[in-house]
């Protein structure tokens, strides 16, 4: 564009009015205005405008473009500029029309000379010279018109109009069709280019009838090149040559627009790969206009800090959490100098919940004052989320493991004191609690391991038909041993199930030792069977405390802990988890049933 307009790059930061003032009086400047205020596109073909190129104003001609480009809020924010020197072609043009009409002269003169031989045959011998003239005058206008055909700077093909034979025909066009000369010389246009033929046929027919010229505009053809099919798209016309009000030839003026056409394409392919990537990555994007204070934001962006439309400014900054407004003053204040935007904070919601957001920008300046930041913008609450969760359960996994660990090593170091006398009486309580603190820890690994087979998929099952009514019979043993809680099993005794078995009485005893651990006061746990269309259902309830409903919906989350009202209970949050992947595993469902003051019932599903 800074050729075109005979600048250099001092113009970059001016207005258009003092960039290039000699605009002024030339319609470009309110053309540019209109197409702001009114967000439009306004193009032009063959436009003359004066600009001054090394100091002397002189006469141009381009097709151009104005074109309004928006945000997804339909305001215009720029205006892409695009512009084609045609000069060249319109001079070629004019120098056409200009032949054409000399011959036109040329022939009326000729048949003005004709009449007159006819009228004044008696001075036929005395006209010679002058009919001679005549013709060499016709043969040097035709000669210069197949000059002018030929020199053109776009694609020209002269098409005679009774019979489509070709008359003439330059360089350009025989490039732009994948041509030699010879394969159009001396046949008709559809008999040298017949894949055209079936389209454009009868548009040119039509020119020839009505005498009225057809224009196209990047219009796709399917041209064959050296033998291969190969898309291009043309500006091209067909324009009525006329004599005496009678179409005589179609000129077939056409420009290859290929490169054009493709370069456009591929920016709007890149601009949709990036809106579409933007999209799946759920970021929101914002503009900011420093200067006026302005920001224009996308859809999820307005989501993401709790809005349903685009708000000022101001609004944004304001749902920023009270204790995270220094954090995110300092990271602007930062970015002013090195020209990166990046902090994370909270945002307020209008319904009161707390979200975590990730801002990243970037800051461009002027006169090295900071103007602008493009940004996204990331939700990062689960992010956030599982981070704690994940440091949560790194501290009760340290706690819970060494608390037995402690009491083994001071086992270990009294069992060292004792080793040489056999007949202490310590030594079988030390023996004892050795393995209690070893059974703890090895339930606690065994914990983490399932859980972690578990999120890999690597919880196998060994699936066989048994009777689940005996499975509740014989687990629990360590239960009915301490002969503490009474175990009560109810229901249909002869439901078999085809489920791993080892798999369904670590699900049981989990439940049962939950009800055993959150309700120690509850002496009868319940366990029932039941049948539910093809699913066996099995229960177990326990007359406790009961759970608080807010807790409910996360009982089976990995690492979550309900604590019971007045209890203290050790753990590690995964048992009800992996009771909930043995269960999906098989094709079950699990859930849970409580009020507070009436117990719990844990159930779950299989397949008979």
């Amino acid at each position: 564009m800074i050729e075109i307009w005979g600048k250099d790059k001092s113009v970059i930061g001016k207005s258009l009015e003092d960039a290039l003032p000699e605009l002024k009086g030339q319609p470009f400047i309110d053309l540019f205005k209109k197409v702001w205020n009114e967000g439009i596109t306004v193009s032009g073909t063959d436009a003359a405008a004066e600009l001054e190129v090394g100091g002397e104003l002189q006469t141009f001609y381009f097709d151009f473009e104005y074109r309004a480009v928006k945000n997804d809020t339909g305001n215009t924010y720029c205006i892409l500029h695009t512009a084609t020197d045609v000069t060249e072609r319109v001079l070629g043009a004019e120098r056409v029309q200009n032949l054409t009409e000399e011959l036109r002269a040329s022939n009326e003169e000729l048949m003005a000379a004709n009449e007159e031989l006819n009228a004044s045959n008696e001075e036929l011998s005395e006209s010679q010279q002058s009919l001679r003239k005549l013709y060499d005058d016709l043969a040097e206008s035709d000669l210069r018109f197949r000059s002018m055909v030929k020199q053109a700077p776009v694609g020209l093909c002269i098409i005679r109009a009774n019979d489509l034979y070709i008359q003439d025909v330059n360089d350009n066009y025989l490039e732009l069709v994948g041509r030699k000369r010879n394969e159009l010389e001396n046949k008709t246009i559809w008999e040298a280019i017949p894949e055209a033929a079936q389209l454009y046929a009868p548009i040119m027919n039509e020119v020839i009838k009505s005498g009225v010229p057809f224009m196209a505009k990047e219009h796709e053809l399917i041209l064959v090149k050296e033998g291969t099919p190969e898309p291009v798209f043309v500006d091209f016309v067909y324009e009525p040559m006329l004599n005496d009000g009678k179409v005589t030839a179609i000129m077939v003026l056409a420009i290859d627009v290929s490169a054009k056409v493709m370069a456009r394409r591929s920016i709007e392919d890149v601009e949709e790969r990036i809106r579409l990537a933007v999209e799946a990555a759920e970021t929101g994007t914002f503009d900011l206009d420093m200067v006026n204070g302005k920001m224009l934001t996308s859809d999820r962006f307005n989501i993401i800090f709790g809005f349903d439309r685009q708000v000022p400014w101001e609004m944004y900054a304001a749902v920023i959490h009270p204790d995270d407004q220094a954090g995110r003053n300092a990271a602007h204040q930062a970015a002013y100098e090195n020209g990166k935007l990046f902090y994370e904070a909270r945002v307020i919601h209008n319904d009161g919940t707390i979200h975590w957001i990730r801002v990243q920008g970037k800051v461009y300046y002027k006169n090295e004052k900071p103007v602008r930041i493009l940004g996204t913008l990331l939700d990062i609450t689960e992010f956030r989320r599982l981070q704690q969760q994940k440091d949560d359960f790194i501290s009760i996994a340290s706690h819970e493991l060494k608390t037995p660990i402690t009491s083994l090593k001071a086992s270990l170091q009294l069992l060292e004191r004792v080793k040489n006398d056999p007949s202490s009486e310590l030594l079988p309580k030390l023996i004892d609690q050795s393995s209690r603190s070893m059974h703890k820890i090895s339930a606690l690994v065994e914990d983490l391991l399932n859980v972690s087979r578990a999120s890999k998929t690597e919880l196998r099952l060994n699936k066989t038909t048994f009777n689940i009514n005996e499975l509740l019979n014989t687990c629990c043993n360590h239960i009915r041993a301490a002969n503490k809680h009474h175990l009560v099993t109810r229901g249909d005794r002869q439901l078999q199930v085809y489920a791993d078995e080892h798999g369904i009485d670590q699900v049981i005893v989990n439940l049962v030792n939950n009800a055993v651990k959150y309700a120690p006061d509850s002496m009868e746990i319940h366990l029932t069977v039941s049948k539910e269309g093809d699913m066996a259902k099995i229960a177990v309830k326990d007359n406790g405390p009961g759970i608080p409903a807010d807790k409910l919906p996360f009982l089976f989350d990995r690492y979550y802990r309900a604590e019971s009202s007045g209890y203290q209970n050790s753990g590690l949050g995964l048992g009800l988890y992996i009771c909930s992947e043995i269960i999906k595993r098989h094709g079950g469902q699990i859930g849970v049933e409580s009020e507070l003051g009436h117990g719990s019932t844990f159930w779950f599903t299989l397949p008979l």
